[in-house]
């Protein structure tokens, strides 16, 4: 006996559910693995601040590819945390390696030596805005790094976060013109019909 059309629209929405919630999740554990993975620090020697504006262009292009993704996707807002959950800790974990690299190529840069897990640590408080003071940049290039990332921190939440938001409500109204959910459970309906 197949089943009913009410369980296969909850079985639907359930997988998109669990989908929401997973692949975030995933992508962070991902990101943040790569980042403890890769190599930093002497292999950025001399070019990091070519390093830094590619990964800033890199952020850049993934919000405009993820806005894209919104505006297409049937399902707008997960779309939409999927995108926050690849662009902020891709944004975050690009300063957390700068820090590190700036750390390597010029120890004493800050008050204290950073390791992975303390850049990562001090990036996070810089975009919480809670800045604790246990380190703090004490090297004019790590002041400016520390600059950059707040002003960066600043255009994230408010023009990045917007953009998403945006998206994902033209997504919506996109969904809703065109029947969105209503015809996927129409049509699993008419498939159970015949």
């Amino acid at each position: 006996m197949a089943p009913g059309v009410g369980e296969r629209v909850r079985a639907h929405r359930g997988r998109f559910l669990v989908l929401g919630v997973l692949r975030p999740t995933l992508t962070v554990a991902l990101l943040v693995t790569a980042y403890y993975v890769l190599p930093l620090g002497d292999r950025v020697r001399g070019g990091g601040a070519v390093f830094l504006a590619a990964g800033l262009a890199v952020v850049t292009a993934v919000v405009v590819w993820e806005v894209r993704a919104i505006l297409r996707s049937p399902y707008p807002l997960l779309q939409g945390v999927q995108a926050l959950a690849l662009v902020v800790p891709l944004f975050l974990l690009l300063f957390a390696g700068a820090y590190h690299s700036i750390e390597q190529v010029r120890p004493g840069s800050f008050t204290g030596a950073l390791s992975k897990t303390d850049a990562l640590y001090f990036v996070v408080t810089v975009f919480a805005t809670v800045g604790f003071g246990d380190i703090t940049p004490v090297a004019e290039a790590a002041r400016i790094l520390v600059t950059v990332q707040m002003l960066g921190d600043l255009l994230l939440l408010g023009l990045g976060l917007r953009v998403i938001l945006t998206a994902v409500r033209h997504g919506r109204d996109r969904a809703e013109k065109t029947g969105g959910d209503d015809d996927r459970d129409r049509d699993l309906r008419a498939r159970d019909d015949r």
